[in-house]
């Protein structure tokens, strides 16, 4: 059973508020505050969407490293899954960085959530022993998780739309100078949000 990341439109956890259309209406209108804690409240969405989509991509990185042991043909050479485990995940780690990475000055919120959402895309599908799946097996989780991550990165790239926009204007509040820097310093100085 596949279950998909979504919006609902009028829901009340943070993704639908933040991707709710009427989020940035009246942006122009709205306080520094309320600006940046409208670009915090997508800042939080976009790190917990980014660290999924890592769980995701480990994920389909042991399940395409099966798929291709088996395609090579080394099944019977002894190396398993959990033998390349440490490269398989390392390689995702150091290599070139896919789709619109961010620096990120928060820590997911929801890791053990997200985590219960990867593991629950498939029920128990034996990935803790992904040599023992069959064929069919693997294509339905490389599927599975192909579709799951191609969603949750789309709606990654609309919360970064969102972010744009907050910093946009907050950049533009700072250049026309209808906000001072030097009011945010003492603002920060003061522990004031």
């Amino acid at each position: 059973m596949v279950v998909m990341i979504e919006f609902r439109q009028g829901g009340r956890r943070r993704i639908d508020r933040v991707l709710d259309p009427g989020f940035l209406a009246a942006i122009g209108d709205r306080s520094m505050e309320e600006l940046r804690a409208m670009r915090d409240d997508a800042a939080q969405e976009e790190t917990d969407l980014s660290y999924l989509r890592r769980l995701l991509h480990a994920r389909m990185d042991i399940v395409r490293f099966e798929e291709h042991r088996r395609a090579d043909g080394t099944e019977d050479d002894g190396g398993s899954v959990m033998d390349a485990l440490p490269r398989i995940l390392a390689d995702n780690a150091i290599g070139p960085a896919a789709g619109r990475g961010r620096h990120q000055t928060v820590e997911p919120s929801r890791a053990e959530s997200h985590r219960r959402h990867v593991e629950a895309l498939l029920g128990d599908t034996g990935l803790s022993d992904v040599a023992a799946l069959s064929d069919g097996e693997l294509t339905e989780c490389t599927e599975a998780y192909s579709a799951e991550e191609a969603s949750v990165s789309d709606h990654r790239i609309r919360v970064q739309q969102v972010m744009d926009a907050c910093n946009d204007e907050i950049g533009r509040r700072y250049r026309e100078g209808s906000a001072s820097v030097d009011e945010l310093l003492r603002r920060e100085r003061e522990g004031a949000p």
